[in-house]
């Protein structure tokens, strides 16, 4: 396969996780569409511009799945109730850095519709329950930036702990419904060890932040689902938090108001 179309492969993984909610779903889907396109099942649009026609390729099979399947984890037991037109939508925007326009081209829509869809979602994720939201983050001035942008999705933050130990400790006195954690904390422990440990005592959605995305979305081992990229984008936390909530039903939830 051409190295120009490799290079995208682990922005495509980051993509499908988020959109499936799931590693191995969101790696299968980038998978079959490398498939089809090597098997000319899929061609590419050589009037758009190679990183769009790659997304829009990965609609094409995802489009062609079961709609039911696509989000049958726990779909009934969930009172999001956020369509999954509409995180496309909001994921190719806020995450991937798409251009409204370019985001229609993708989903083979009109600019007019793209348009409508971010709407529901911006109204979806209005309707979304908050729930209690613990911070691994070991740089002060991230920290606060992260509790700020929580707090205007109408999250509370449990705490923010800089170290793996720290973490876990407030983890066990809040019981919260999310986790945000850097990767590399400030004695050297990893945010990964302190998910991992958290989620031995708690059923929870974490997301992890990153300055090098590309070393966890290789496809060959256990990755994240929920990749946020540092420096991150206002656009990009929100839309990461939505998804990761829609997935995964927080426990003490409460409605927006």
């Amino acid at each position: 396969m051409p190295k120009q179309i490799v290079r995208h492969a682990p922005y495509l993984r980051r993509y499908a996780r988020a959109l499936t909610g799931s590693q191995g779903e969101g790696d299968d889907l980038v998978r079959l569409a490398m498939e089809r396109m090597l098997e000319g099942v899929i061609r590419l649009d050589d009037s758009i511009p190679l990183r769009t026609g790659l997304y829009r390729a990965l609609h094409q099979v995802w489009d062609g799945r079961d709609s039911a399947a696509q989000d049958r984890s726990s779909v009934d037991q969930r009172l999001q109730t956020m369509a999954p037109d509409r995180r496309a939508a909001l994921l190719l925007v806020g995450v991937e850095g798409f251009t409204s326009g370019e985001a229609a081209q993708v989903l083979n829509i009109s600019p007019d519709e793209l348009e409508r869809r971010l709407s529901g979602a911006e109204a979806d994720i209005d309707e979304q329950l908050a729930t209690d939201v613990l911070i691994v983050e070991d740089e002060p001035i991230i920290g606060l930036d992260l509790t700020r942008l929580v707090r205007e999705l109408g999250h509370r933050v449990t705490g923010v702990a800089a170290t793996k130990d720290e973490a876990v400790d407030l983890a066990r006195q809040s019981a919260p419904g999310l986790v945000l954690a850097d990767i590399r904390l400030a004695d050297g422990s990893s945010g990964i060890d302190a998910a991992t440990q958290i989620l031995r005592e708690f059923d929870i959605p974490v997301i992890f932040i990153t300055a090098f995305p590309e070393h966890l979305l290789t496809g060959e081992r256990p990755e994240p689902a929920f990749l946020i990229t540092k420096p991150f984008r206002e656009e990009a936390v929100k839309a990461i938090i939505a998804q990761a909530l829609f997935f995964h039903s927080p426990k003490d939830a409460r409605q927006i108001a």
